[in-house]
């Protein structure tokens, strides 16, 4: 059982007296951690392992300020560790490396011409090769175990039946000065972009190059869209046969039920595997030795925060199972052993991700790696070692080796070692306290790198969005918990009902409860905190995007708890009008399933906890930001928000962003995010005079 916050707040009186020293005293040799110290720190992704086990192919990413972007390029590191080489150069990113059978060459994804293309390159000479050369683009590329097919997606017409036909398509819109679009259904856009009836097709050409062939064709998604998680789409060991996901239901915005379909990698009619389940099935991977294909799946239809359980379809029997129904957590990526005796996977657990082993022959899973936020889970051919992301709220991502004979990660990447080493980041502490009806919630406080006990530290809470998401033991660069600790604050981030890896009861008992329990978990949570004796109570800030700012906008209309007050919050691409956000977003799944129907059908769930209803309350003063290209919380509610707090006399800005999405990306934009946000907390709660 984890200490409460009153334990942890004694135990802060009982230090060693060197540490309490430190505490007492503050370390003042450290730099503070700026928004342009974030900006500058490299990002760290996609290991991937060579087919002989010695070496590991990975991008690293840096910030190119005066361009605005950031450019990525793949490095090769040992398994053993030492010092990294690059491979790609240039001023295109490199992404998405993967390995051919034998070695030799490198698939990646780069945009020399403007569209994104597959190339190869020789890992020992460097030689280039482009592969594909389609009007609109090539990415994800995966080789075939022969060496001779690399499967890719491509956004095309689906009425087109070849490359000239999309080409033409492709350029009549570009060179047309009629910008209009008609629309005839749902999900007519999706996340930051119009559809324009275009699908993503998964196409085979020769690794060699050569003409592409279409292997999914029709008026489909294959795979479907994702915001992240294992590929979607995979080859047999035998090389005939291409596992997909696809969606064929008829109203996509109100569908998650992916399905697993096999097609000959020849061509022909696809075979759905995955029929029986009407929820989500997504994530297929054939076993080494062909006779299984592993999945993710859901059971709940229509509700796209249900558990991800790990699936095995025996291609022998044709029966599925669950091999993780006594898991009560997402399954996230996992990777087969190379005898197909076993997978191990990741498993999302009170802010961070243990590394999990589950026999193909059913049983219990046992924990391999029982500390860290891991990830991107690979094996190496002899099966003795794991290639694993690892990162914490003091650690960017880096690349780690994992011996399955010890359990022991040893990290052999260093990208931000030297640099992360100068500012001194306090690790996280964790807290529980009691929520609603008495259950125990669980979050995280950050301090800053000069944290003295002597003083009182204005607080800031940060609510995560989802709302079906969490505050993890994880590095973020959109809402970096160190960045606010620099500036002088202690950083709050709990994760009340709706949080993941708390299991599935805890995250259900938020939907159709938006301003209930989960409103009383943080409430709580701050009230137990604001009570420590080195919080100033009288200098409290909530800041939050997505649900999250949708619970900022609840809070500002309900800011009257007796025990605190809330002098400054910030919303960000926050929920003010649960039915206006139900008729411009575009997943309708979600508020459906969240609010148990339609505006008109179940009016009283769109009104009950509408921050709107309650702007009469409204006395807070905030920050609201917003932008243009979020399709999933529309800027028409920031707009809303921003219109209602002016007409209230209530102190208030707003931050609009025209060329962002839900989320703020391009660096320049994320420079002046952090900036607006540090500058409206420290003109209300004064913190950086501390």
């Amino acid at each position: 059982m984890r200490p409460t916050f009153r334990f942890l707040a004694l135990a802060l009186v009982i230090l060693p007296a060197p540490i309490l020293a430190g505490e007492l005293h503050g370390r003042q040799n450290y730099k503070p951690f700026t928004v342009g110290d974030l900006l500058s720190i490299r990002r760290v992704a996609d290991p991937q392992i060579s087919p002989d086990g010695r070496w590991v192919a990975y991008t690293v990413s840096d910030t190119d300020r005066s361009a605005n972007k950031r450019t990525g390029q793949i490095y090769l590191v040992s398994v053993s560790g030492g010092d990294p080489r690059q491979l790609t150069s240039g001023p295109q990113s490199a992404t998405s490396p993967r390995w051919s059978p034998d070695g030799r060459t490198i698939a990646f994804v780069r945009a020399v011409d403007g569209s994104p293309q597959i190339w190869t390159i020789d890992v020992q000479g460097g030689e280039l090769k482009k592969i594909t050369s389609l009007a609109a683009g090539a990415d994800g590329p995966v080789w075939s175990p022969d060496g001779k097919w690399i499967a890719f997606t491509s956004d095309v017409y689906p009425e087109c039946p070849d490359e000239s036909c999309n080409a033409s398509r492709l350029k009549q819109a570009e060179d047309s000065k009629v910008k209009a679009k008609v629309i005839t259904r749902l999900l007519y856009r999706h996340w930051d972009s119009w559809k324009d009836g275009r699908r993503t097709h998964i196409f085979v050409v020769s690794s060699s190059a050569g003409p592409a062939r279409d292997l999914t064709p029709g008026d489909y998604d294959s795979p479907p869209f994702s915001l992240g998680g294992p590929d979607d789409y995979g080859f047999s060991p035998d090389s005939k046969e291409l596992a997909f996901v696809r969606n064929t239901d008829k109203l996509e915005a109100l569908s998650t039920n992916g399905d697993v379909f096999t097609v000959p990698v020849s061509g022909g009619e696809p075979h759905r595997l995955t029929g029986d389940n009407p929820a989500n099935d997504l994530s297929p991977q054939y076993s080494p030795d062909g006779r299984y294909i592993a999945y993710r799946a859901q059971a709940q239809q229509g509700f796209e925060s249900d558990r991800w359980r790990l699936m095995l379809y025996d291609r022998k029997t044709g029966q599925t199972r669950s091999l993780t129904d006594e898991v009560d957590s997402w399954v996230g990526s996992f990777a087969f052993a190379p005898a197909a005796q076993s997978i191990y996977f990741v498993a999302e657990e009170r802010g961070r991700h243990p590394v999990y082993e589950v026999s193909t022959n059913g049983g219990s899973a046992r924990k391999v790696v029982a500390d860290g936020f891991n990830d991107d889970v690979k094996v190496t051919p002899d099966g003795k070692t794991l290639i694993v992301t690892r990162q914490s709220l003091t650690s960017p991502v880096e690349i780690n080796r994992v011996d399955l004979a010890g359990h022991t990660a040893t990290r052999i990447t260093k990208t931000n070692d030297e640099l992360i080493a100068s500012f001194g980041l306090k690790p996280a502490e964790e807290l529980t306290w009691e929520g609603a009806g008495g259950t125990k919630v669980h979050g995280f406080l950050v301090k800053p790198a000069n944290f003295t006990l002597s003083k009182k530290w204005p607080l800031v809470v940060l609510i995560h969005g989802g709302p079906q998401g969490a505050w993890e033991d994880a590095w973020s660069y959109r809402w970096n918990a160190q960045v606010f600790a620099a500036a002088g604050y202690v950083v709050f981030a709990p994760n009340p009902r709706g949080s993941t890896g708390y299991g599935q009861k805890f995250l259900d008992e938020i939907s159709g409860d938006w301003g209930g329990k989960v409103y009383t978990d943080i409430m709580n949570g701050v009230a137990e905190v604001a009570s420590m004796p080195f919080i100033d109570k009288d200098k409290i800030a909530a800041a939050g995007a997505s649900f999250g700012g949708y619970m900022i906008d609840w809070i500002e209309g309900h800011n009257a708890d007796p025990r605190f007050q809330f002098k400054v919050l910030v919303s960000h691409d926050g929920v003010f009008n649960l039915a206006s956000m139900y008729g411009a977003t575009e997943e309708l799944w979600f508020p459906e399933w969240e609010f148990k129907g339609t505006p008109w059908t179940n009016p009283e769930m769109y009104t009950r906890f509408s921050p709107h209803m309650f702007v009469k309350n409204f006395k807070t003063p905030m920050l609201i930001i917003h932008s243009e290209k979020d399709y999933r919380v529309p800027v028409t509610e920031g707009l809303q928000l921003f219109t209602a707090l002016q007409r209230q006399g209530v102190e208030s800005k707003l931050l609009y962003f025209p060329d962002e999405n839900h989320w703020v990306l391009k660096p320049l934009n994320s420079e002046l995010w952090y900036n607006t946000v540090l500058e409206w907390l420290d003109g209300h709660l004064k913190a950086r005079s501390e």
